[in-house]
């Protein structure tokens, strides 16, 4: 497992809620894999990320965590998506994302970003 072999970034490091966010995963894994899965978790809270845009393409997908099969993967460099939330806080609220790369069911590669909500 290389050191950068995946690489999770974004445009902001903080947001309020119902604005959108961008983010980019750099893919420089070279062995096989299956799939790249993205996670995200706001802590304290049940409340998610909707991802609302994949490389460019709008989508509507209200899970936590998002599944991209390789072969849905244009660039097998880069994905970018557009995730948003409905999540409003009190005071600040820490999020986790966190990009990893799987191969037959295993984790072979991940990184994480944090960022925060903002009331």
């Amino acid at each position: 497992m290389g050191q950068n072999d995946i690489i999770i970034s974004f445009d902001k490091k903080e947001i309020k809620a119902k604005e959108e966010l961008e983010g980019v995963i750099k893919i420089n894994y070279l062995g096989r894999f299956d799939s790249v899965v993205i996670n995200s978790q706001i802590e304290n809270t049940s409340e998610i990320f909707s991802f609302i845009k994949l490389n460019d393409k709008k989508i509507n997908y209200a899970y936590a965590r998002m599944p991209i099969l390789r072969h849905d993967i244009k660039d097998p460099n880069e994905i970018k998506f557009t995730v948003i939330t409905e999540h409003v806080p009190q005071i600040n609220s820490n999020v986790k994302f966190r990009a990893s790369i799987i191969q037959e069911h295993k984790e072979v590669a991940n990184d994480v970003a944090f960022l925060k909500i903002v009331p």
